[in-house]
């Protein structure tokens, strides 16, 4: 995408990143250059300071699209990411997307412009949502991928830990840890893969400083390079001479990764709770009892489910549920 983006749209450099979609923390990236060196700087605005556009506003709006001229009226100096990043770098506006399909995001996109009077047009704004659902299905794709035909069986292992200090240098990691980030295809910043980096930096954020549309911190479902599942948590830890940061690397739970792989397949929501319940063994009866539906109705979403998976059962659902979460 990257090499054939300037072809149909210039701009001076692009961000482009795959996320979770129960955190929209970014999973991998890539930034083209001068982005890559001011990185910490645009995570600290995104997850830190009140500004236009933020990702997760973009993925929860009808209108998932947007300039920063637009969203400020053309009064760039508006923005805090513009004032204090952007106008240093000679950028001036920039375009950016949430990458959604189905009901959940799956990437984000941020193109920026050399520092001039006129930003992106309407032209170019209908351009990028014309794109932007083909890359979203891309990414999504590329999970269901992952999962179903993984060309790796991952390796057996035990939880990990790494202690950041307040400032998100490395204090210390265990050998487990060391050995779980080894697999991670994602750049560094500050010398911590970047889904760590991303999950510490949103966490070391005072939650009296955190906008009110910042998602809380949370947890990061991503995959190895040998087709290992992982689960990223961030917690604060306290201590005698100061605070410090812990970031717990394992395994994903099957349940973890059973609702990422549902979330892939583009269920709704209303089929992704009747999928889970399926999963726990539970009667068509038992399903209408939970969930306050009809016999009809749940059969009528299994149905989509099936066709979905490519299966006609309820036992061969979750065969290839179980079979995709044991990759």
């Amino acid at each position: 995408m990257l090499r054939r983006l300037p072809g149909i749209l210039p701009v001076e450099a692009v961000f482009f990143a795959s996320v979770d979609p129960a955190t929209l923390l970014f999973t991998s990236a890539v930034a083209q250059d001068p982005l890559a060196g001011a990185t910490p700087l645009f995570l600290d605005n995104e997850y830190g300071r009140a500004d236009v556009n933020k990702f997760a506003v973009l993925a929860r709006s009808p209108e998932p699209v947007m300039s920063l001229d637009r969203a400020t009226r053309g009064e760039r100096s508006a923005s805090a990411r513009y004032r204090e990043i952007m106008a240093s770098l000679g950028f001036g506006d920039e375009l950016r997307a949430a990458l959604i399909v189905g009901h959940e995001c799956w990437g984000v996109l941020c193109l920026h412009r050399e520092d001039a009077e006129a930003g992106f047009s309407g032209a170019d704004l209908d351009l990028v949502r014309r794109l932007a659902p083909h890359l979203a299905e891309g990414l999504r794709r590329d999970v269901v991928r992952q999962a179903l035909t993984g060309d790796g069986a991952g390796t057996a292992g035990g939880p990990g830990v790494l202690v950041l200090d307040q400032g998100l240098s490395l204090v210390s990691i265990s050998p487990d840890a060391e050995r779980w980030l080894a697999g991670l295809e994602a750049p560094e910043i500050h010398g911590l893969p970047l889904p760590v980096y991303a999950l510490a930096v949103q966490l070391a954020q005072s939650p009296d400083t955190l906008p009110e549309t910042a998602h809380r911190p949370g947890s990061i479902r991503l995959r190895t390079t040998d087709g290992q599942w992982l689960t990223l948590h961030a917690t604060r830890l306290r201590g005698r001479a100061e605070d410090r940061i812990g970031v717990v690397v394992e395994p994903a739970p099957a349940a973890e990764l059973g609702s990422l792989l549902l979330a892939a397949h583009g269920l709704t929501p209303a089929q992704s709770r009747v999928t889970a319940l399926v999963l726990q063994g539970c009667s068509t009866r038992e399903i209408v009892a939970r969930l306050h539906v009809s016999a009809y109705t749940v059969q009528e979403h299994l149905t989509a489910v099936f066709a979905r998976f490519g299966v006609s059962s309820r036992r061969e659902l979750i065969a290839a549920v179980l079979a995709a979460k044991g990759r």
